[in-house]
């Protein structure tokens, strides 16, 4: 059975060992840097926010929504958690959703997962807050900082999906004057999607709970919205059977480029596609595989930001 790319997730196949192995230390070295900003830069908001945020980007990244030319798209959700809890932070936020998608799910190559934190933690996250920034995300005016969200977001989708064309070329597998615009026009309309979700959520927490949009305000019973935000979380994660079945932009690309065949197989593991093995109803099975997952990245990004929390103290301390 062969893995099965989403979104700009690589599987093992489609780049060489050697390419392998100088994503996997660039990751190292980018996911340590951002842990070192994040600890510097933490403030006690974000304690239950990191986890929270990330669960809500997996289970949103589970429903493929179908886009032109028969292919699907899904958010990736680095731009929204770096407008939310800052962008190293949302570097580490992603990267324990990549690395769980890859480990658990079977979602993206082992060998290339270096390459999918890059592309989808590092990339995404630091690529959109700045494109926001650039675009005036840090005004006073309220829509021209959701303008300012909007370009990043859907920035933030092409520079990834570029990136993924460039790593392709060097890889020999698929040539960049034809990967990359074949990516970028095919990331296009997803990238406006992301856009429009990103909008649309900080237009919802500016109606329900400004204080999450404010760097330094306390929350009020965050008990409370906690409760509220993990049970959306798992309502989106609900969704799920619902995903377009469709091949997403990557997938489709390596299937017009001839290439799709050179991902590597894999053996069938309990969570695999995001479907439970043994559940005789694929809904049901599927419903069941995103809502643990869901709740998995909750408490995986919920023990970042606790050891983050502790770091901090400690440096001060020392």
């Amino acid at each position: 059975m062969l893995s099965k790319p989403v979104i700009m997730h690589l599987p093992d196949g489609f780049l060489p060992a050697w390419l392998a192995a100088i994503g996997w230390l660039a990751a190292l070295i980018a996911v340590r840097y951002a842990l070192a900003r994040a600890e510097r830069s933490y403030h006690q908001r974000q304690l239950p926010l990191m986890g929270l945020l990330a669960a809500f980007v997996f289970a949103a990244q589970v429903l493929n929504f179908p886009i032109a030319a028969g292919t699907s798209g899904h958010l990736v959700g680095g731009t929204l958690l770096a407008l939310l809890i800052g962008p190293w932070q949302a570097v580490v936020s992603m990267t324990a959703v990549v690395v769980l998608q890859g480990l658990v799910f079977q979602d993206g190559g082992l060998l290339v997962m270096g390459w999918n934190i890059l592309n989808l933690a590092v990339f995404a996250s630091i690529g959109g807050w700045v494109a926001a920034g650039w675009a005036g995300y840090r005004s006073g005016d309220e829509l021209r900082r959701l303008a300012a969200a909007f370009v990043g977001a859907w920035l933030s989708v092409e520079i990834s999906a570029m990136a993924v064309a460039v790593q392709l070329a060097l890889a020999g597998t698929f040539p960049l004057w034809l990967g990359l615009p074949a990516m970028a026009a095919g990331h296009a309309l997803i990238g406006l999607v992301e856009a429009s979700i990103t909008v649309a959520v900080l237009v919802f927490l500016r109606a329900v709970r400004p204080a999450l949009l404010a760097s330094r305000a306390p929350y009020e019973r965050p008990a409370t919205w906690l409760a509220v935000g993990l049970a959306l979380a798992l309502a989106v994660a609900c969704l799920s059977p619902l995903a377009s079945p469709l091949p997403d932009a990557l997938e489709a690309t390596a299937q017009a480029g001839g290439f799709a065949e050179r991902a590597a197989p894999i053996e069938p593991i309990a969570l695999q596609d995001y479907s439970f093995r043994g559940v005789a109803n694929p809904a049901m099975a599927t419903l069941l595989a995103v809502a643990a997952g869901t709740l998995l990245v909750y408490f995986v990004g919920s023990l970042m930001a606790v050891w983050l929390s502790r770091r901090r103290v400690s440096d001060h301390n020392g």
